[in-house]
């Protein structure tokens, strides 16, 4: 990889748990595979309640010890009390987690659902930046929403929030995926307007498999432009052709961020790595043959 193809952007990537021994597999698989891409960090996600508590310290520790990649693990605070966010914390600090995201979380019932905090709990995530912020040395990234949050009754109530956080110490915001790079540009202007200035990271989804998409995308509030359909039709049945469509797809929307000033994305990546790859590959990133690439300092 040359200087000017490793600096033209920078990377990042999303992780959830594995919940069976085939998937565990294929999470650390694709760790290694991906981390050949250096990337700054990667994030491991958590459930409601500490629904995936185990599972994620488990990914979390083998990330950190054995794959040695720079390591967050997303903290949420939903159907928890104070005193049970900070024990997780405690626990995640305990396995080298320096970085946090802080996120208040879907309601163990299910995305759609009405939010509640819990009494002794922290009432969003903007109060749990605060008080992270308390713990001392923690990099704390948080949720943005470029066509906003499904449970926010609009946009300028939505960046509000995100002022809050941003106020309240957050590092940076990690986008909800989003594929309009025109509605990603006037959300940022908007971001900007408000006064907040911290690092507003896009999200990029590769996508795997449209029509799962479309159902994720409609509980999350992120709109799946149609010119998507007209750049996969026809190739239901030619998964090595769907596959090559899928990545000039993000490699083009990243493209033309980076035409628009932005330098560094975030991948969801669904724990695979060859979509993810080939969309490196496709901007001129290429992997690192160093098996220590990517290896927390």
């Amino acid at each position: 990889m040359t200087s000017a193809t490793k600096d033209r952007f920078r990377i990042s990537f999303e992780f959830f748990p594995p919940k069976s021994a085939e998937m565990e597999g294929q999470l650390w698989e694709t760790a290694q595979e991906l981390k050949r891409y250096n990337p700054d960090f990667v994030s491991v996600t958590y459930g409601a309640g500490g629904t995936t508590k185990a599972p994620t310290f488990s990914a979390v520790q083998h990330m950190i010890e054995t794959v040695g990649l720079t390591t967050a693990s997303h903290l949420t605070c939903v159907d928890a009390d104070r005193a049970e966010t900070h024990q997780v914390l405690d626990d995640l600090k305990n396995l080298g987690v320096r970085r946090i995201v802080a996120l208040r979380g879907d309601p163990s019932s299910g995305i759609g659902t009405a939010y509640r905090p819990h009494p002794e709990g922290y009432a969003n995530a903007a109060e749990l930046v605060a008080a992270l912020k308390k713990e001392g040395d923690l990099d704390i990234s948080v949720s943005a929403y470029p066509e906003k949050h499904p449970e926010s009754p609009d946009v300028s109530a939505d960046i509000e929030m995100l002022k809050r956080k941003a106020d309240n110490g957050a590092d940076r915001a990690l986008t909800q995926f989003f594929f309009d790079n025109d509605v990603f540009e006037r959300y940022l202007e908007a971001v900007r307007k408000a006064g907040i200035s911290i690092p507003v990271i896009p999200g990029i989804m590769p996508i795997q498999n449209l029509t799962q998409l479309k159902r994720f995308a409609s509980r999350c509030g992120s709109t799946v432009p149609a010119f998507l359909d007209d750049r996969f039709a026809g190739f239901d049945d030619n998964p090595a052709d769907r596959a090559k469509i899928a990545a000039e797809v993000a490699a083009e929307q990243i493209e033309d961020l980076i035409g628009r000033g932005l330098h560094e994305f975030h991948f969801y990546t669904m724990n695979r790595a060859p979509l993810v790859a080939s969309v490196l590959q496709t901007l001129g990133r290429q992997p690192s043959d160093d098996s220590r690439a990517g290896a927390a300092a």
